[in-house]
């Protein structure tokens, strides 16, 4: 899968884009017709501590899944979007086996 990530107002290190790349691979043991991906992590200016964005946008045959999430971490943020979007998966996986 084409992993695209995204770094809006600041750069980006390596091992967070790795981080990024590698579990977003991991989406396609749930549905393995995924396209690409697009990652994008932003900073938001707040006194909030879970100042952190990563909103993330799934390409599958036909259709696209957004998922955003607000957290301390691009890691911990990274991580629950990449777990909804395993649910979302699953869902349109056994949503197609249906339609057949």
């Amino acid at each position: 899968m084409k992993v695209n990530v995204h770094a809006v107002n600041f750069t980006v290190d390596k091992k967070l884009v790795d981080f990024v790349q590698e579990r977003m691979n991991r989406l396609e043991k749930y549905y393995d017709k995924v396209v690409s991906s697009d990652v994008f992590l932003k900073v938001e200016k707040t006194s909030d501590k879970e100042n952190k964005i990563a909103e993330v946008k799934i390409h599958v045959p036909g259709d696209e899944f957004i998922v955003k999430k607000q957290c301390k971490t691009f890691e911990e943020a990274v991580e629950q979007s990449a777990e909804s979007l395993e649910r979302l998966l699953v869902k349109r996986k056994e949503k197609v086996k249906s339609n057949i």
